[in-house]
C-alpha cells in the first residue's frame, strides 16, 4: 500500500468515528513532531502496539479485503497487566475482514453504528477445513442457534460474542455504508493469535510516496524509537 492511501484511509476514518461524536484518545491525532515533542513515558503505547493500524492482508485489494482499526487499550498474558484490549474498527460496505480465529482470544464485536454488520461463522473440522457443525453464539447475552456458514447481521447497538476457535469473517453490508465496528476482547496479539483459512499477509508493505499524517503502530519502532 502507498502511504499516500493510508494517510487518506486514516483521514476518512477520523471523519467517521467523529461524526458519531466518538472521541479518540489525543495522542491518536499527534503528528510525526508531536511524538518526537512529547514528554512522557510512552512505553505502554509502543509496547502493547496502541493506535492506528491498516491492513489489506497483503491481497493489495483494500476497498475488497481491508481493514482500518484503532486499538485503545489492550494488556499483556502477565500477572498485573490488565487482560482485556478495546478496538475500533472502520468496516466499509462490503468490505470483507476474511475468515480467520483465535487460539487464545474471546471477544465481542459490536456494531457502534452506521450500516448493518455481517458476519460469517463456522468451526473447523479435523481435517483443518471449515466444518458443517452447528453453531450457537450469545448475541447481547442471549444465546442463539445458527447453521454453518449462515451470517449474522448486526444493526446498531447489536454485539456478539465469538469464543476462541471460530472462524469468522465480516463486512459492511450492501447499501448500508460503512460500519463503526467495536471490539471488547482478552488480551489482543496480532503477531501469534490470529489463525486465518487461507495464507495471508497481517501487515501491508509499504511504498513510502509520502510522509505519514498519522504514525501506525507499526511505525513506532522507525520514527520513535529508532
Amino acid at each position: 500500500m502507498k502511504r499516500s492511501q493510508i494517510n487518506r484511509y486514516i483521514q476518512e476514518t477520523e471523519e467517521f468515528f467523529a461524526s458519531f461524536g466518538f472521541k479518540l484518545p489525543p495522542w491518536a491525532h499527534w503528528s510525526i513532531t508531536d511524538w518526537k515533542r512529547q514528554s512522557g513515558d510512552i512505553t505502554e503505547i509502543i509496547d502493547r502496539g496502541l493506535g492506528w493500524d491498516i491492513t489489506d492482508f497483503g491481497l493489495g485489494t483494500f476497498a475488497a479485503k481491508g481493514l482500518v482499526l484503532f486499538t485503545i487499550r489492550n494488556g499483556k498474558l502477565e500477572k498485573g497487566s490488565k487482560p482485556y484490549a478495546e478496538k475500533l474498527m472502520l468496516v466499509g460496505e462490503e468490505q470483507e475482514t476474511p475468515f480467520h480465529y483465535h487460539w487464545t482470544k474471546i471477544e465481542d464485536i459490536i456494531n457502534r453504528g452506521g450500516g448493518t454488520l455481517v458476519l460469517e461463522l463456522a468451526w473447523e473440522d479435523a481435517d483443518r477445513v471449515l466444518s458443517d457443525r452447528d453453531i450457537e453464539v450469545s448475541i447481547d447475552g442471549i444465546r442463539r442457534p445458527y447453521a454453518a456458514r449462515e451470517t449474522v447481521e448486526l444493526s446498531p447497538g447489536e454485539s456478539i460474542t465469538l469464543p476462541t476457535g471460530l472462524y469468522h469473517r465480516f463486512w459492511g453490508k450492501r447499501g448500508g455504508g460503512p460500519v463503526m465496528t467495536g471490539e471488547v476482547s482478552m488480551v489482543n496479539d496480532d503477531a501469534g493469535d490470529n489463525k486465518f483459512l487461507d495464507p495471508i499477509g497481517r501487515f501491508p508493505d509499504i511504498e513510502e510516496d509520502d510522509e505519514p499524517y498519522r504514525l501506525l503502530a507499526s511505525d513506532y519502532a522507525q520514527w520513535i524509537t529508532a
